[in-house]
Order: structure tokens, then sequence, then C-alpha cells
């Protein structure tokens, strides 16, 4: 029987096969969009493979795009019709259960079934991968860590995946807060290879969580040419590049960032660059800068998607370009086609049913209620939830724009309690954040303390100096 590079059988497979499985997975370890050649590939040559198949379906879900995931899902329920699961191997039995669950859309159990399948296979890195990226859609901190510390000690340093597999851990320990940790990971995974885009994100993270987004700079300047295209992280990692810009007080380098980068006319319209383009707009909102242009074309970009309810994370960033835009009237539209969908009794059992019904709807009405300027709904919304959004996916840096949503709403209204408790958590996290200062500033205005005042905003204007940027990255 053929085997794949880490020595496992390929049932139903040939070499020719096995050879495609190898490339199908390097290209996903790297985010290579040859990944979906690969595949085919690999389908052609062992269609009756049960890891052929379930790859397959892997990579219908991964990109959250409903079009690819029902695809995905007509060709794997072709293949599973007529298979005999009794005699299949229990590596080949739990990767056809857990692309079944997640095209069925219970995310949850599909990567239950990935973590027991790497239990015993520590070593199959389609599994460890795909696992990994739905920790992340689900917002799992702590699985995201620990799916991939608890298969280190059966992968050898020298192993040429060694370095893909400290790059997701170090991510996975940035989002546990772990951030010198996750930073020493993930350059050693750089140092390994230079174009491993999943670690250079790692550790992009932890300096944005600390609020050193001069050393953040620096270091995605130092690499420019390994991250900032041909891959499926490009656009992502520029808009981390541009959080950085517009932390520095640099709006028009972070715009420019947006034009050339996030979205414009030659934009692929994918949720996941979509997303990063209104977080990215969203930031400009809260700020007062008004960016009407752009929020329109954002927002016919969403129109034109018409997702059915498919993932609520996707969701909230639609309406976010809805309320920018304008378009109140759309975003209502959307939160009560979603109401609709919870009352349907065949969604229970679907991960983004409890992620739409506990943080979604209420995060798109926020939003709604920050349109029309009332503020204390708001408030009302989200200091429930504010530890409690990771329950719809992304991280810690994404779902920063509604946290900040909270603490501008908690300004306007004039609760200053709830306000200083904000900041001063803020603060404490990234004491070198420009944004903290400023808004610790705007309360002591509130406060009529003029003094307290001066001294933040001085604190502000010093911090941003030392993000002066001097990028040959645009």
């Amino acid at each position: 029987m053929a085997t794949d590079r880490y020595g496992h059988d390929l049932y139903n497979g040939t070499s020719e096969a096995a050879a495609h499985l190898d490339r199908a997975v390097e290209d996903l370890l790297f985010f290579r969009p040859a990944v979906a050649e690969a595949v085919d590939d690999l389908l052609a040559a062992a269609p009756a493979a049960p890891v052929a198949q379930a790859f397959a379906g892997y990579l219908g879900v991964l990109g959250t795009e409903p079009e690819d995931a029902a695809a995905a899902r007509r060709r794997f329920e072709d293949f599973a019709s007529g298979l005999d699961r009794t005699g299949l191997p229990p590596r080949e039995r739990l990767h056809t259960a857990a692309a079944e669950s997640l095209l069925a859309g219970d995310l949850r159990r599909g990567s239950a079934l990935l973590e027991e399948l790497t239990v015993a296979y520590p070593r199959d890195a389609l599994a460890l991968f795909v696992g990994h990226q739905l920790d992340f859609l689900t917002g799992d901190a702590l699985r995201l860590r620990d799916r991939i510390g608890g298969a280190l000690s059966a992968w050898e340093e020298d192993d040429p995946h060694w370095g893909p597999l400290l790059g997701m851990y170090a991510f996975g320990l940035e989002e546990s807060g772990h951030y010198t940790h996750a930073r020493e990971t993930g350059s050693a995974a750089v140092e390994r290879n230079r174009h491993d885009v999943w670690a250079i994100h790692a550790v992009v993270h932890t300096y944005e969580m600390q609020g050193r987004f001069a050393e953040g700079i620096a270091f995605l300047d130092a690499r420019t040419g390994d991250w900032s295209a041909g891959n499926f992280l490009t656009v992502h990692n520029w808009w981390h590049y541009a959080l950085y810009a517009l932390e520095a007080g640099r709006t028009d380098t972070a715009l420019g960032i947006y034009d050339a980068a996030l979205h414009n006319e030659e934009s692929r319209g994918l949720a996941m660059e979509l997303l990063d383009a209104a977080a990215m707009l969203w930031r400009f909102h809260l700020a007062g800068s008004d960016q009407t242009r752009r929020w329109e074309a954002l927002a016919d970009a969403w129109a034109a998607r018409a997702d059915p309810p498919f993932y609520a994370f996707n969701d909230v960033h639609a309406v976010m370009a809805y309320v920018g835009a304008g378009r109140v009237a759309d975003a209502e539209r959307l939160i009560a086609d979603r109401r609709r969908w919870l009352a349907e009794p065949d969604t229970r059992t679907l991960t983004n049913h409890a992620m739409t019904a506990t943080v979604g709807l209420p995060v798109c009405e926020a939003l709604v209620a920050h349109a029309a300027g009332d503020h204390d709904t708001v408030v009302e919304l989200l200091w429930p939830l504010r530890r409690r959004l990771h329950e719809f996916g992304g991280s810690h840096a994404q779902r920063d724009a509604l946290q900040k949503t909270l603490l501008e709403a908690a300004l306007r209204s004039g609760r200053h309690d709830m306000a200083r408790v904000l900041i001063s958590e803020r603060t404490a996290l990234r004491p070198d954040s420009p944004y903290n200062w400023l808004t610790r500033a705007r309360l002591a205005d509130s406060l009529g303390d003029a003094a307290r005042a001066a001294v933040a905003r001085d604190r502000a204007a010093a911090l941003g100096r030392t993000g002066d940027l001097t990028t040959t990255s645009l």
C-alpha cells in the first residue's frame, strides 16, 4: 500500500496519489494557492481514497465561503453514499467522520474528531492543520494552543515540517496570552523557512497584542518579499500592517494600504478579505473619519455575495459595511433574515446557530444602534459579551474592533466608571498603545481633569513618535 511522507498508509491510493497528497499538504501548510490544484490531482489519482475526499471537504469549509462549502458537501455526499465505513482503517474512518461533520455545519464535532485522530496519529499534518484552523474559526484559544503542543513530542526537529508546526503553535500561544514564548517560537519557525506566512502572522500578532507597533512595522518591513504577495494570507498580513500604521497615527499610510491591498476594483470579494476591509474602515468610523466612498464600495461587495446564514463572524462584518455606508436598512434585513433562520428547527445542531444567537446577532444590533447614536443600547448589548466575543470566532486583534466600539459607547454615553475600567484593562495590557492613552485623555476631559488629560496626550504623542514609519513596503 502507498504511504505518505509521514509514514501513513493511503487507503485506496497509489504511489502517484501519495505524491499528490504530500504536495497538497506542503502547499496547505505554507498557505499556497496551488493547494487547490494539488487536491484536484489527488482526487483524480485516488477518487476512492477517504483522505483525498476528506481533504477536498476541508478546503470547502475553511474559507468560510458558503458556495464552496455547498459544492464540497455535494461531492462528499456522492462519495460517502457508497462507502462501507466498517471496513475503513481507524485513521480514514476519523477523517471521513470529521469531514462529514464539518460539511454538515458541526464545526465543534469535526474539531473534536480531528483531535481524537491526532492523539493516535500525532504526525498527521493534515489533521493538525485543519483542526488548528477550526480552533481559530471557533475562537477556542486553549485548543488552538494545546492541539499543536500535544503533538510536538512526536516530531523530530529536523523534519522539514517542524517549522510550520512551530508557526501554528506560536499562534496558539499568542491567542492564549503567552506573548514572549509565542514571538520566540514564531521567529524560530520563520528562521527555518522565510516564506512561512502563518508563522510571520503569529509574530505579528504578538506585537499587535502588546501595542509594540514600531517593532511590528520593522518586522514586516524586513520581510516584505516573503509575505506580501502570492499566498492566502497576503491581504490579512497587509491588514496587520495597516493596523500598525493606524496606531502610529499614519492614517494616510493605512488608507494607502487599504486601497492597494485590502479592497479595490480588482479584489476577489472573498469573505476573509472583505471582513479585514470592514474591520479596518470601522476603526476609521469610530474615530469620526468620513470614508463614505470606500464604505459604499465595500457594502456593494458584501451585498453582491448575498450570503445565506453560514458564519456569524462574517455577518457582523457585513453589517459593519452596511452601517458604515449608511445602508441601515440592508443591515436590518440581514438581522431579520438571521432571526428567521434561528427559528428553523433543523438549524439547532449547526455551530453557527449558537454563534449567531449568542454573539452574532447582539453584536449586529449593537452596530445598528451605534449608527443611530444610541450609545446606551450599544453598551447594554456589548458589555455582557465583552468576555464572550471569542465564542463566534476570530482572533483577539480582529475582535478588538468590537471592544473599541464598546469603549467608544461608554465614553459617548457618559458612563465614566465603565470607561475607566475598559481603558485601565487596555492600558495594563498595552501600555505602549497611543490609542489607549488618547482614550484616557478623553475620559479625563469628560471629568474636567485637564491636567491628567494633558499628561495622557503627551504620553500618546511620545509613543506615536517611536512608531514613525520609514517603510519601503508600499
